[in-house]
């Protein structure tokens, strides 16, 4: 197999590790381990294949899944920042508002107002 397919499968190993479970910790040594290379190497050849470190990328799965639930269940935030793996509310809302631009209960507000705008509009005839 080419040196360089064999290398993307090993750090989509690792990728597939993140998303399975982005609530663990991810350490880079971890990574580079799952991934079978060198933790300067996995860090460098991650952020090559994916345009971006793996600890951004794992942060933004964390976030994708935080934006789910506060959509989808009623979750008190600080619930679902502590499953979907932040230790500190504090960090998780600044994450958060870097990555989707908007505070995680702003996020809620918002999407509950459009929700309730939508049965304003009259059914089509």
């Amino acid at each position: 197999m080419n040196k360089d397919l064999e290398l993307l499968r090993r750090l989509l190993r690792a990728k597939d590790h993140m998303d399975r479970a982005p609530h663990q910790v991810w350490s880079v040594a971890r990574l580079a381990s799952v991934s079978g290379t060198s933790e300067a190497h996995f860090a460098r050849s991650f952020r090559q294949a994916f345009d971006t470190p793996p600890h951004r990328y794992l942060l933004t799965r964390r976030v994708e899944r935080a934006a789910s639930l506060l959509r989808d269940t009623e979750m008190a935030v600080t619930d679902i920042a502590m499953q979907v793996g932040w230790e500190s509310i504090g960090t998780f809302g600044r994450t958060f508002r870097d990555i989707i631009g908007e505070s995680p209960m702003g996020m809620r507000r918002r999407l509950r107002a459009e929700a309730g705008s939508l049965n304003l509009v009259p059914p089509a005839s």
